[in-house]
């Protein structure tokens, strides 16, 4: 394995939500606090930038060609080709403290996400499915929602509260989730964005923990891949081989002191892995 390499120096408040897109050859994700969703070509290294409505915690893409995306207040859908923005779906009206966080495309083509406080203060997020315009809500009562993600075989799905170190685990089948347990403790910083590779090793992306952490299926920890930035927020597999991690991190709550002894913080990376992930899935509309 070799070492990170800074591919775009943005300095994202809050990079986050990286995926590859294999029919364009390109690398999608966010900066939510920036509120800003971006996009890398891994071909010629050509990027490009759009605000978004709010803050914006996934941009994934569907059949059609457009991309979900997770913005405060509700799911929208954004049309490359015209650069707007359409509100689809209103999501927790009653609960206006919270904003959409990470999300995940499973295989039959659903969009599962979560929603957390966006001052980090309450309990008030949820695990949510949406499915060929149906939402419903799995999981409550979270600090901070990461992931999910699931294993190769869709029948374990995986999902944070980062502000309790945690990641659970959940029998997943036709939709539903039960069984919640605990699968992993972070050892060292938050646990934040999740992906899993052909193997079922679960990626971790460790925000104040200098990389990303690797679990076995069986939540052993076993290994890790190290950082020059503290706040590592998400691994995305890509590259035609799904070899690559594409990584989002983050400058945010760091003192002008730490961003001085971090300077690419904020940046996209990408490291080679010796296995290759999961294709990425597309929404069903």
């Amino acid at each position: 394995m070799r070492e990170p390499e800074l591919i775009w120096d943005l300095k994202a408040e809050l990079g986050e939500g990286p995926v590859w897109s294999a029919r364009e050859r390109c690398v999608w994700f966010v900066d939510i606090k920036g509120r800003k969703l971006h996009r890398y070509g891994v071909g010629d290294g050509a990027t490009a930038s759009w605000n978004t409505p709010d803050q914006t915690g996934f941009a994934l893409p569907a059949e059609d060609g457009t991309l979900i995306c997770g913005v405060r207040g509700g799911l929208y859908r954004f049309d490359p080709r015209s650069g707007e923005f359409e509100l689809i779906l209103a999501v927790e009206a009653d609960r206006p403290q919270n904003r959409l966080n990470d999300g995940f495309v499973a295989p039959d083509g659903s969009l599962w996400f979560g929603t957390m406080d966006d001052s980090e203060a309450g309990k008030t997020g949820a695990l949510y499915r949406w499915y060929l315009g149906e939402l419903v809500r799995q999981d409550d009562g979270y600090g901070v929602t990461n992931g999910p993600a699931m294993s190769p075989d869709a029948r374990t799905l995986y999902h944070h509260d980062t502000l309790e170190k945690t990641i659970y685990a959940f029998d997943h089948a036709d939709g539903r989730i039960a069984n919640r347990r605990v699968f992993a403790v972070m050892e060292e910083g938050f646990c934040d964005g999740p992906s899993v590779d052909s193997e079922g090793v679960v990626h971790v992306g460790l925000f104040g923990g200098w990389g990303i952490a690797k679990y076995a299926p069986d939540g052993t920890r076993i290994g890790k891949i190290g950082f020059p930035v503290s706040a590592v927020t998400k691994a995305a597999f890509g590259d035609d081989d799904l070899r690559t991690l594409y990584c989002t991190t983050a400058w945010l709550h760091q003192t002008p002191d730490q961003r001085r002894k971090q300077p690419s913080a904020g940046g996209l990376f990408r490291v080679e892995t010796d296995t290759p992930g999961l294709p990425q899935n597309l929404i069903r509309l």
